[in-house]
């Protein structure tokens, strides 16, 4: 039996297993691994644990104090997830009695600080703005997509380890979004695919926001999603540098600093515990 935790930030919530060195599931171990296939039962919310994402912990090497592997509940693997970069960075931080960790990801490491108040802040490294930084599959402008679905078009892109388009329309409610979602995520301009967001302006320092993830539909809360909204909300001079993001699960606190880098800061939680036969799922 593997032991697991069930966390989440803001409803986003994962399945964290710990395969570092000595651990039960052991990095180091080919008997135990976890596949697209077993990851995408165990997201799976009436045959597995449920989740957004399946997240495991793996040695971080020169550096970074932990590895953080994403697997989308399809089973493809993610660059990024900010959410889950807070929920590892908190664990790993109560480990070793630290206020600041250093998360390594495939998209590149990420800096995460404690703060008061059950709040963490986690440096999720510079907007990337170019087509091909997105990527695209073709040369665009990507502060004006030429794209669209029912009744939204005209986003803008960026990526923040992972690909991102953000739709500015004037009322979030009277979308149907788990209809024009997917249709958005798989356009061919995207040829890994985007996560899509959805954002209505408030003000100069808030916006509201849904976000259609990539390999997991609507979920409660993106934090990588509310990064891109927020850069790109900027970037239209919707908005300033810095805003409340709220979400259906919560509000994130994010802001584009002038180097480029973005901090997201919100809070994590702990569901619950417990653990997994893994060998009881298909490989």
């Amino acid at each position: 039996m593997v032991p697991f935790r069930k966390m989440h930030g803001l409803g986003n919530d994962f399945v964290v297993l710990d395969a570092r060195e000595g651990s039960v599931l052991d990095a180091r171990r080919a008997d135990l691994p976890i596949t697209p296939a077993r990851a995408a039962t165990i997201a799976d919310r009436r045959r597995g644990i449920g989740c957004d994402q399946v997240i495991v912990m793996e040695p971080g090497g020169d550096g970074a104090d932990v590895f953080m592997r994403i697997r989308n509940p399809d089973g493809s693997e993610a660059g990024a997830c900010g959410n889950a970069t807070r929920c590892i960075a908190s664990l790993v931080a109560e480990e070793g009695g630290k206020d600041r960790v250093v998360v390594r990801t495939v998209a590149g490491d990420l800096p995460v600080e404690r703060l008061p108040g059950n709040l963490w802040r986690a440096d999720l490294g510079p907007a990337r703005l170019g087509w091909r930084e997105v990527p695209l599959a073709r040369e665009a402008d990507t502060l004006h997509l030429p794209i669209g679905a029912g009744p939204v078009s005209d986003p803008a892109a960026c990526s923040m380890g992972n690909p991102h388009a953000t739709f500015f329309v004037p009322e979030l409610d009277a979308l149907d979004l788990g209809a024009i979602g997917p249709a958005l995520e798989h356009d061919p301009i995207f040829p890994q695919r985007a996560n899509i967001g959805f954002v209505q302006v408030l003000g100069p320092e808030h916006i509201r926001l849904a976000v259609w993830e990539r390999g997991a539909g609507l979920t409660l809360a993106c934090g990588s999603g509310a990064c891109a909204a927020l850069v790109n909300a900027a970037r239209r001079s919707l908005t300033g540098r810095r805003a409340a993001v709220s979400l259906p699960g919560g509000d994130l606190e994010i802001e584009w600093r002038e180097d480029g880098h973005v901090l997201m800061t919100g809070p994590v939680s702990t569901a619950f515990t417990g653990a997994i036969d893994l060998e009881a799922y298909p490989a």
